[in-house]
């Protein structure tokens, strides 16, 4: 079954058939409905490799995530391949799993796939990454991260500012005695900003954390329990713990539970990021919101202004929110 076959049944050429197909604004109502209906009932599907050989693009946007079960980056993906299917575009996904080696091979094979574009995350890649893609001249976008310094090429939230706003929140509530449950910043640049962040703010105020208050994991509920328990090994305590992201925060409630800390009445713990099950806890949780699904939203116009040659009139940078919820307040009285 060829474009051939769908003109001849629809009683029209093979340039309105694929006007139809590629570009129905510029045809009638009446006649995408019936290209459509033939369509359908020859069960023709454009074959594309040719299509890609003439036109020299393949439709496809890879992206590579450093891991898929993430609430951040499953809220990014549903609005990355919702805004790439309006301009009628395929996504196709990787998984670094943190590992920059592994990201520079799943590259390549997404390049080797014939890929327009590339979405990465963060700006810290494999040294020989960005030698490559210039190379193959494939346009890109970092998210989940924004730099005024690399503006154009990043869409995300200023990792930094919303932790230091974070802890500034905490210490305008007075609190002095400060923990941080941090998310590792190995290969991992945001989790980094994050932790200038909490230092900047504490720093304005000579505040310094205490090395047993420190600790750092992945993402896991469980780590978050263990590592909560880990930091609250010696007393004093902390009137005030950080979390680096939603999971390593509802470990370290949960276990605050188990061992009957009373939050935020002896101890307010906040996090970053914020999925479903934090505002349903028992003590719901105070976090840093960010837009995900917008992060992908724009990341996906970025990417079609490149592809385009057109300059993309909205902002890079997606704002991040402090969601106060019960799980912070004032330090205990001494």
């Amino acid at each position: 079954m060829r474009l051939r076959d769908v003109a001849r049944v629809a009683g029209v050429s093979t340039a309105t058939v694929s006007r139809a197909m590629n570009s129905p604004d510029t045809v009638s109502e009446e006649l995408r409905a019936r290209v459509a209906s033939v369509v359908r009932h020859l069960g023709w599907v454009p074959h594309g490799a040719a299509k890609a050989l003439a036109t020299r693009r393949t439709g496809t946007i890879g992206a590579v995530f450093p891991t898929l079960t993430h609430g951040d980056f499953a809220r990014a993906i549903q609005g990355l391949q919702s805004e790439l299917a309006q301009s009628g575009r395929t996504l196709l996904l990787a998984c670094s799993e943190y590992d920059l080696e592994q990201e520079y091979r799943q590259v390549r094979k997404l390049i080797e796939r014939g890929v327009d574009a590339l979405l990465l995350v963060g700006e810290a890649h494999h040294a020989d990454l960005s030698e490559l893609l210039a190379k193959n001249r494939i346009p890109y976008v970092n998210t989940f991260v924004y730099n005024p310094a690399t503006h154009g090429t990043c869409v995300g939230p200023d990792n930094r500012k919303a932790l230091y706003a974070l802890t500034r929140y905490l210490i305008e509530l007075g609190h002095r005695g400060f923990g941080v449950v941090a998310q590792t910043a190995q290969n991992n640049d945001r989790a980094e900003a994050r932790l200038q962040g909490i230092r900047d703010a504490l720093a304005e105020k000579s505040i310094a954390i205490q090395p047993r208050h420190f600790v750092q994991g992945f993402w896991g509920i469980n780590e978050g329990r263990q590592l909560f328990r880990k930091l609250l090994a010696q007393k004093p305590w902390p009137t005030a713990v950080i979390c680096g992201n939603a999971y390593l925060t509802v470990g370290a409630l949960l276990e605050s539970q188990v061992m009957g800390i009373k939050v935020p009445d002896a101890m307010s713990i906040v996090g970053y990021d914020d999925i479903e099950i934090m505002s349903e806890l028992p003590v719901p949780l105070t976090t840093v919101r960010v837009l995900s699904d917008e992060v992908g939203r724009r990341a996906a116009r970025l990417l079609v202004a490149k592809l385009e040659g057109r300059e993309l009139a909205e902002s890079l940078e997606c704002d991040a929110e402090i969601v106060i919820r019960q799980s912070s307040g004032p330090p205990p009285r001494a």
